[in-house]
């Protein structure tokens, strides 16, 4: 069984979907990066994952569109992001209360949705209700590497679009004027307020952002990983987006490689039960969080957060 594991076939087979796996950590935790930065916690994104994938899938099967998919995903998610917003921002409500409010009534409220359209008595993962995924897209001679090539150049285009957005996230923060704006009211809401940034629009646009992008996650998993919905899908890949933030210091480049780790260990529990590695099944389960539950521990400390963050701003007091 070891000498199957160590093969260069297994090794990059598993590097090649770590990646795939990875990239919908990796979005929904550069929108929560943006939120956090701003001074708000979106602890609700985990609902927000799941009412994306459901939307995403649901608009694919019936328009036969998985473009429209994911639009209607980022869409559906950006307008609970908005309503987060609303709510911790506009009306200053605890933002942790209001943020797992979220995460309960998203699971829900999908789980309504999915029986009410797609109906209970005969939906299952393994019925009619099935999509085709998106397909790999090979870059002519780089997909030939021996290894490199198969991991990272032979894959579909949201994943190479996320990969070319760190860069682009790097930039915003440190030359542009909105990504300036958005860490001046996660660090100082009152300074910024007083140098003319508007800091409710600021956070609001801020979890928006963050929503959109945690919609779009969800609508990955069905429209790009795994062609089908089930209402466990997306359970605990939210949460692991979270983590990443921390872990990544709030960084794009750090958060990367924390979405990474966080993709091997799903890929890697994945592949060891279609080997029957000997193990019981719910230990390789409980592996990725395992994994989560040591990088909060060990990782998650350093660098502070910033300053303001889930603190709501009294515009009045000024």
């Amino acid at each position: 069984m070891i000498t199957q594991v160590l093969t260069a076939a297994f090794l990059t087979a598993f590097l090649a979907a770590g990646i795939r796996v990875a990239v919908p950590i990796l979005i929904a935790a550069l929108g929560e990066m943006v939120t956090q930065r701003s001074g708000i916690i979106n602890l609700g994104i985990e609902g927000i994952f799941i009412i994306g994938s459901f939307t995403g899938f649901t608009v694919a099967y019936f328009t036969k569109s998985l473009f429209l998919g994911f639009l209607l995903g980022g869409i559906a998610g950006g307008l609970f992001g908005l309503l987060m917003g609303i709510v911790s921002v506009r009306f200053l409500a605890n933002q942790i209360v209001t943020g797992l409010g979220f995460w309960i009534m998203c699971g829900g409220l999908a789980k309504l949705l999915v029986r009410t359209i797609l109906g209970i008595d005969k939906y299952s993962a393994s019925s009619d209700f099935n999509i085709p995924r998106l397909e790999s897209l090979s870059i002519s001679y780089l997909s030939k590497i021996p290894v490199l090539g198969e991991v990272l150049f032979n894959q579909n285009i949201v994943v190479y679009l996320t990969l070319l957005s760190i860069p682009l996230f790097v930039y915003f923060f440190k030359y542009t004027r909105m990504g300036l704006n958005i860490d001046a009211t996660g660090e100082n809401p009152r300074a910024a307020d007083a140098a003319g940034i508007n800091v409710g629009q600021v956070r609001m646009l801020s979890v928006t952002f963050g929503g959109i992008l945690a919609g779009l996650a969800g609508a990955y998993l069905p429209l790009a990983l795994y062609g089908v919905y089930t209402d466990d899908m997306a359970v605990g890949l939210g949460w692991m987006a979270i983590v990443v933030v921390p872990f990544g210091k709030w960084r794009p480049w750090g958060i990367l490689a924390g979405s990474m780790i966080f993709g091997a260990a799903n890929a890697l529990q994945f592949r060891l039960q279609n080997m029957n590695f000997p193990l019981p099944y719910q230990f390789l389960l409980m592996f990725p969080y395992f994994v989560t539950l040591i990088m909060v521990i060990l990782f998650s400390r350093g660098r502070s957060s910033p300053s303001a963050l889930t603190k709501p701003y009294f515009r009045s007091e000024h």
